[in-house]
């Protein structure tokens, strides 16, 4: 493993930040933290860049115990969230400071690669403010990059960005940890990225580890209530949960051995690829549907039927619901 964390815990006045955290992370893996705000996160990958200092447990980076060592004598780089880019340098001044501050050899030749690498050529004399948001973020991971660090830090670098431009980049970020075949910690809090950028991702909730897993596994097999909530919408009915998209509708009840229940149609959403349904069952309960749009068209006041198979039923009988 090139980065572990084991059971660390950082408390901060009133409440631990990080309450026992254990990670393993393989060489070359996109990994994502997953959680909602003031989950941890953040503190989790502060504690292994060393701008925190763990109250216990064990940060070690290729076999080798860390915490002491200062954020400057750790292989680690970090992008952060508003990509702190020095406002008075050049793209390429930005991109050379820390080769500068190590003396290294050839920093002409690495610049131009990095450059190159995340498509930034012919605007090395530009400064921060002459480019856009999206470049701006090219120049954060170029000068994290160019130093080739044994794990790469990102807290939330595609938050800044506005929705298409945020997807465009998605893309980019996936398609350049392929070819650097650097280790990527990433922070988010976005579930769409994390299932579409990593490898495999751990999903946090005040402090602690919910669940490590791939994406699928999370996402199909979710482990607590919490992670199934977190990770997308959710249909609660008698304990169980049915994802929306598992959920059909239709005017006859079913005979094929699937739960269904009579129900009324509150809404329907239309989101370009599908409508989503909203019912109410005679209890009172909602149900929301995921109906793609060439099916079946449903009105407010419609009576229908809402049902599922028993397998798309996800049970966690040691939690309340």
């Amino acid at each position: 493993m090139i980065l572990e964390l084991r059971n660390v815990t950082k408390r901060f006045p009133g409440h631990p930040a990080v309450d026992g955290v254990s990670l393993a992370i393989e060489k070359g893996t996109f990994f994502s933290l997953l959680g909602p705000s003031g989950c941890g996160k953040t503190t989790t990958l502060r504690l292994v860049a060393g701008f925190e200092q763990a109250d216990s447990g064990d940060v070690l980076l290729n076999g080798r115990r860390i915490n002491e060592l200062r954020p400057y004598h750790r292989n680690v780089s970090t992008v952060f969230q508003n990509y702190a880019l020095f406002p008075h340098l050049t793209v390429r001044g930005n991109v050379e400071f820390g080769l500068r501050r190590k003396h290294a050899a050839e920093i002409d030749s690495l610049v131009r690669d990095v450059l190159e690498l995340v498509q930034l050529t012919g605007k090395e004399s530009r400064m921060p403010a002459e480019i856009s948001g999206g470049e701006r973020q090219r120049v954060a991971l170029a000068r994290s990059l160019v130093l080739a660090p044994d794990v790469l830090l990102l807290d939330e670098p595609l938050s800044a960005l506005d929705p298409n431009l945020r997807k465009q980049m998605r893309s980019e970020l996936k398609s350049l940890q392929r070819r650097v075949g650097v280790t990527f910690l990433f922070v988010t809090h976005d579930q769409e990225e994390a299932l579409s950028l990593s490898d495999r991702m751990a999903v946090m909730n005040r402090g602690r580890i919910e669940q490590t897993g791939s994406p699928q596994e999370i996402y199909l097999r979710p482990s607590t209530r919490f992670v199934a909530g977190f990770l997308g919408a959710m249909n609660w009915y008698n304990g169980a949960g049915i994802r929306p998209e598992s959920t059909r509708i239709s005017r006859e009840a079913p005979d094929n051995g699937a739960r269904s229940l009579p129900a009324i149609v509150c809404s329907a959403v239309f989101l370009g690829n599908c409508f989503h349904i909203e019912t109410r069952l005679a209890g009172g309960e909602t149900i929301l549907s995921e109906v793609l749009r060439s099916g079946e068209v449903f009105h407010p006041g419609d009576e229908v039927h809402v049902w599922w198979q028993a397998a798309d039923e996800l049970l966690f009988p040691h939690e309340s619901p």
